[in-house]
């Protein structure tokens, strides 16, 4: 099942018009939201997150979006279908609504829930390889845009496509200063010795939800500092540890980049601490 604007629909007679702006034109955003223990990780934070972005759009934010209404069209979705305790991987996706070609005549906005089941309750670390390489081909541009989670996902297309054809876990991609912003799907951080790196928004990188919760953890921990400051791609193979986070994984842990191999004994560090602050949210 799927929640379209409020009415619960078997995902495979879903449909939206051909005219649909997110379709047309990106005209959209979402949230990637973890689910597990009747719970939505960070919730808030998200939540607050897709308001901004709907704002920067300049969408119109319906009076019944409230943070309450989402979270019980969120479980009114699950519970749809599923009765037992399971994980699942949510997405909620806005446009705004037909009509218009560049220029919309509305603000108005419609959208979807929909789910996928996960394979753990909480967040794990697999230890497996994960090799990573740069994508060159195109770049994403510094700005307020690139920060936002819209429909406009080319770079990390193409990305993927190349990390597949050439046997890479994953990718990571550089702006048009040539500085690293992120990986295809997540916000990234440089370990060094006891320094932690990690990239600024106005680099370009998506404003992560993780990045976020990862950045107080350190800034607790004695033994670290960190620092939001541009990536050269030189640093990478200067790097003790590399790993990427996002909502859904939380931590994955980079093994090689080229001829560089690296440790994640930092990763190992940062776990426990944030299912525990999972749970305490």
């Amino acid at each position: 099942m799927v929640n379209l604007n409020g009415t619960l629909i078997a995902k495979e007679k879903a449909a939206i018009a051909i005219a649909n702006r997110g379709l047309n034109y990106g005209d959209a955003v979402f949230e990637t939201l973890r689910f597990s223990g009747r719970k939505i990780y960070f919730w808030e934070d998200h939540y607050f997150r897709l308001m901004a972005s709907m704002r920067i759009l300049r969408m119109e934010i319906p009076m019944n979006f409230t943070m309450e209404f989402l979270e019980r069209e969120i479980l009114r979705t699950i519970d749809s279908l599923e009765k037992e305790e399971v994980s699942f991987r949510v997405k909620l996706l806005v446009w705004r609504k037909t009509g218009g070609k560049y220029t919309p005549i509305t603000n108005d906005i419609e959208y979807v829930i929909s789910f996928e089941k996960l394979d753990t309750p909480f967040y794990v670390l697999y230890e497996k390889a994960y090799e990573v390489e740069l994508f060159k081909d195109h770049y994403i541009i510094s700005g307020l845009l690139s920060t936002l989670k819209t429909n406009n996902r080319l770079i990390n297309i193409l990305g993927s496509i190349f990390a597949k054809e050439n046997d890479y876990q994953n990718c990571l991609l550089l702006n048009e200063n040539k500085k690293v912003v992120e990986a295809l799907n997540g916000n990234i951080f440089l370990v060094s010795g006891n320094n932690i790196k990690t990239p600024p928004l106005t680099d370009g990188c998506l404003n992560g939800i993780l990045r976020k919760q990862l950045i107080s953890i350190f800034k607790k921990m004695q033994d670290f500092t960190i620092e939001e400051a541009s990536i050269s791609p030189f640093e990478l193979q200067k790097a003790d540890e590399i790993f990427i986070t996002n909502t859904i994984q939380g931590i994955v842990s980079i093994t090689k980049y080229r001829k560089k191999e690296f440790t994640n004994e930092v990763a190992k560090q940062l776990l426990p601490k944030l299912n525990l602050k999972v749970r305490m949210d």
